[in-house]
């Protein structure tokens, strides 16, 4: 069996982008509002594409007549770090479903 020993680190790494939007939530509470206009998008952002959130309202708030040009290709980036962190875990948490549940594969 694979041991873990990365430690903090990975607890960094994958709540960074979700401390960043919450602090940056908190400490401009208005520019929030002028990016999204209501409450469920960012919260919804929050917890699935937190990256992407972030990088959207970095985007929208120092933009001046919307996000264009290559301000799509950091959306983008962002949006594929979102699904690699996602996959990534997906990867990593592939052994811990115990036998007999559907989906789980036989060790051996």
């Amino acid at each position: 069996m694979r041991q873990n020993n990365t430690g903090c680190l990975t607890g960094f790494i994958t709540g960074f982008s979700r401390i960043m939007l919450l602090m940056f939530w908190i400490a401009r509470p208005v520019v929030m509002d002028a990016a999204f206009g209501s409450f469920l998008v960012p919260c919804l952002g929050f917890f699935f594409l937190p990256f992407t959130t972030l990088m959207y309202v970095m985007l929208q708030t120092s933009a001046v007549g919307g996000i264009s040009g290559l301000d799509w290709l950091w959306l983008f980036l962002a949006a594929l770090m979102d699904l690699a962190s996602i996959g990534s875990a997906a990867y990593s948490n592939r052994d811990r479903i115990p036998a007999g549940y559907p989906g789980s594969t036989p060790q051996g």
